[in-house]
């Protein structure tokens, strides 16, 4: 998530303007967390502020380790190196550690898991196509919009459109056979689940690595990344998840144009409908991806890696519509992205998060052959 070379361009021509980019960047995002930090406070859930003080943290931290899942799917596919793709395995392993024991242990807390069938495995490749066509995947989407990415303004909104259409799709999916859910602390019980996942993270990462050995700074940026999801966990009782908060914002969105989609059987669970219904912010989703943007923003712009003098063009509004259209059906069939589903997933013991990435992978291929048509490199 480097600033490509016409913004570098861009700034160094004009480093007056650049100051004042960077200065205007840190004030939205200060002011912006100060409104949410105002409006949170007047709800009852206790967990809102730490949570979003949290949220605001990973996109910070995003930034500033230049991390993202969507490189590293393609470095692998393309290249075979998968030092990238394999230290990711360390940010579930460390939330794992926090994960399988407190909600095993708690009732107040709650892990992800899923059935393994058509629908996770069509979905993860949708999105895995989609990340590729819009060069960014739900957590990098988001804290590339707060560097400014014009791109990403453009796959968000139709991020959120296509998880709607994901929801009206799943209940007819999940009717199809399946081999059900696979949750290793509820098989083995909870120290025995959480042993057995670890030791298949480090067999995942292994594979993946043949060999090779990470650079510091992947090991270094995955270590992070997944200690703050272990304390999101904690802070907020669940799993860190990206995608059904932008599947209730499109939903909203709808709402407000006058298409309601309450009565679809999606929308007709108690969850989803106070989602729907209640106060956008009280959804930890929504609020863990606003605090997204913010830190995304804030960093950005400290570190002069603010994005919005980039050109799109047409090829790229194209590709951010597909993309943001593809990978939001494909996070709502296969219940979460790369940090909702795999990290998700993998950190809570149910074996739907590694098989998630499994089935990414040939979507990803098909998405990175796309790529030229769309303006961009493979």
């Amino acid at each position: 998530m480097r600033p490509i070379a016409s913004s570098r361009r861009w700034f160094a021509a004009q480093p007056s303007r650049s100051v004042v980019a960077r200065t205007i960047g840190v004030a939205l995002a200060v002011g912006g967390s100060l409104v949410i930090l105002v409006a949170i406070s007047r709800l009852p859930d206790p967990a809102l502020i730490p949570l979003f003080g949290v949220a605001v943290l990973l996109g910070a931290t995003l930034i500033w380790s230049d991390y993202g899942f969507t490189a590293g799917f393609r470095n692998f596919v393309v290249r075979g190196d998968g030092r990238a793709l394999g230290a990711a395995f360390l940010v579930p392993a460390l939330a794992g550690l926090v994960v399988v024991p407190l909600a095993g242990s708690d009732g107040n807390y709650a892990r992800f898991v899923a059935p393994i069938g058509t629908p996770l495995v069509l979905g993860a490749a949708l999105f895995g196509a989609g990340m590729q066509i819009a060069n960014g995947c739900g957590s990098g989407s988001l804290v590339a919009a707060g560097q400014g990415s014009r791109r990403m303004w453009v796959v968000l909104p139709f991020f959120c459109l296509g998880g709607v259409l994901g929801s009206l799709l799943l209940p007819v999916l999940l009717r199809l056979p399946d081999l059900g859910v696979i949750d290793l602390p509820a098989i083995l019980g909870t120290w025995g689940g959480l042993l057995a996942n670890e030791a298949i993270l480090l067999v995942g990462a292994l594979i993946l690595l043949r060999g090779s050995r990470p650079q510091p700074q992947h090991w270094r940026a995955a270590g992070l990344i997944g200690l703050l999801a272990g304390l999101l966990f904690l802070v907020s009782g669940e799993p860190w998840g990206i995608t059904m908060g932008l599947t209730v914002l499109g939903a909203k969105m709808l709402f407000a144009m006058g298409i309601d989609v309450s009565g679809y059987e999606f929308w007709t669970e108690d969850w989803a409908r106070q989602a729907l219904h209640g106060p956008m912010l009280a959804m930890h989703g929504v609020l863990s991806d606003i605090g997204l943007i913010l830190g995304g923003l804030m960093a950005a712009a400290s570190l002069g890696r603010l994005r919005h003098a980039a050109p799109l063009g047409w090829r790229g509004t194209a590709g951010a519509i597909a993309g943001g259209l593809l990978m939001g059906v494909g996070a709502r069939l296969s219940f979460g992205c790369n940090v909702g589903a795999f990290v998700g997933g993998a950190s809570s013991g149910s074996l739907h998060g590694l098989v998630w990435l499994m089935a990414a992978l040939p979507g990803c291929w098909l998405g990175i052959r796309l790529r030229p048509l769309f303006g961009l490199d493979l």
